[in-house]
């Protein structure tokens, strides 16, 4: 295990003084991945052109490579480097070759970037099949996302794609990549996967879990700046794609910019859009490096720990959870019983005091707080937060 109070100085100060529950909305920047972006706007302010071709064009391929190593891809070829997890998913949901009749099957409660982008295929004569959590109220038994059980009642011979998140952002979920993805590729069905909140908590392995498609923005479990991720295709199906969004960087002849030739670049690359976020790229690829030192097995494990002491005191404290008790990341959510200003005031309260959560609605529009945790918390900050949240709930109840 890492040496969390070394990192919590090093790389979070602002751990210092703040307790920092937010990390499925925006994660703090370690100190790492500030100075080199601050180094690359120095470069970019001294000599824009150099800084290109010396120090750009290498960094993006750095990313290739070493994103295909931290997902365990075939090749660096099958990673592009994308602004958010939506413009990744849009721009493949664009170019598959959909049929009037087929559908997608994803869980009702994704978060819109995994849910939107198939969706607007609806036009197109493309069924949406959206999975619900089966029994209610909410309980330990209830998996608020996708599971495999669900998949294969729902699937059928017209299914052409399954869409995941790796963690689930409003419930904490894990989702069974390995045993989704298994079903997906005998049935000859494509897997994406939304892995914004797991890629900087979890090991994943696109080839061994079977995925298809997966896209992750830099800004939450990656610990890196907004606009800047990345995605993964595999190449086989990469190959019998063809974008309607076209960059000037991802068709065949890219360099040779007047003889117009859409033809798409072989693999990943043919999603490039446009002039990419080369700071930020800079930055993801310090994050990374963080994570990998500390080892993603070592983040995960803290973080669940985390999760299962949040779970057990708020489920002592009589709160209702739509996190389940098992197969969870490190996200916990819980009704606060309050109405949403109720709820509102109490997270700018909680705010006053230097502890950051946010405020979520369920289907219905009932108000949860979410609590996200990342390497550098501790089970300190866990206790000293449900000692203040306790205090301020119960003041709460009595005024309104």
């Amino acid at each position: 295990m890492y040496d969390i109070q070394t990192l919590r100085q090093t790389e979070f100060p602002l751990s210092q003084n703040y307790i920092y529950f937010n990390h499925a909305g925006i994660s703090p920047l370690p100190i790492r991945t500030r100075d080199k972006m601050q180094w690359a706007i120095g470069k970019l302010a001294e000599q824009p052109v150099n800084f290109w071709s010396d120090y750009a064009v290498p960094a993006i391929r750095k990313l290739q490579t070493e994103t295909a190593v931290f997902l365990n891809a075939a090749a660096p070829d099958e990673i592009v480097p994308i602004a958010s997890t939506s413009a990744g998913m849009n721009a493949v949901a664009q170019a598959i070759d959909w049929q009037a009749g087929d559908n997608i099957l994803f869980y009702k409660g994704e978060f819109p970037s995994n849910a939107y982008p198939w969706m607007s295929l609806e036009r197109d004569g493309v069924e949406m099949r959206m999975v619900t959590a089966a029994l209610a109220p909410l309980s330990a038994s209830v998996e608020r996302g996708l599971t495999l059980d669900a998949v294969r009642k729902a699937a059928d011979a017209k299914t052409r794609l399954i869409a995941a998140s790796a963690i689930q952002f409003f419930s904490g979920h894990r989702t069974e990549l390995a045993a989704i993805g298994a079903f997906c590729r005998q049935n000859d069905i494509l897997f994406a996967v939304d892995a914004i909140q797991a890629a900087g908590h979890i090991k994943i392995d696109v080839q061994a879990m079977n995925i298809d498609i997966l896209a992750a923005g830099g800004q939450k479990s990656l610990l890196s700046l907004p606009g800047a991720g990345f995605m993964y295709v595999r190449d086989e199906v990469a190959a019998a794609m063809h974008p309607r969004s076209i960059g000037p960087n991802a068709t065949r002849n890219y360099q040779h910019w007047l003889d117009y030739d859409i033809t798409p670049r072989p693999g990943a690359a043919r999603f490039t859009a446009g002039t990419l976020n080369i700071v930020g790229i800079f930055g993801l690829l310090e994050s990374m490096g963080l994570l990998q030192e500390l080892g993603l097995e070592n983040i995960d494990r803290h973080t669940t720990q985390l999760a299962d002491t949040a779970i057990e005191k708020l489920t002592a404290m009589g709160y209702e959870l739509a996190t389940p008790r098992r197969s969870h990341g490190p996200i916990v959510t819980f009704k606060t019983g309050l109405g949403e200003e109720a709820t509102d005031d109490l997270v700018a309260n909680l705010r006053q005091h230097n502890i950051s959560v946010v405020k979520h609605l369920d289907e219905a529009g009932v108000p949860y707080i979410r609590l996200s945790f990342h390497c550098y918390n501790t089970q300190a900050e866990v206790a000293k937060f449900m000692e203040i949240f306790g205090m301020m709930h119960s003041d709460f109840n009595s005024n309104y």
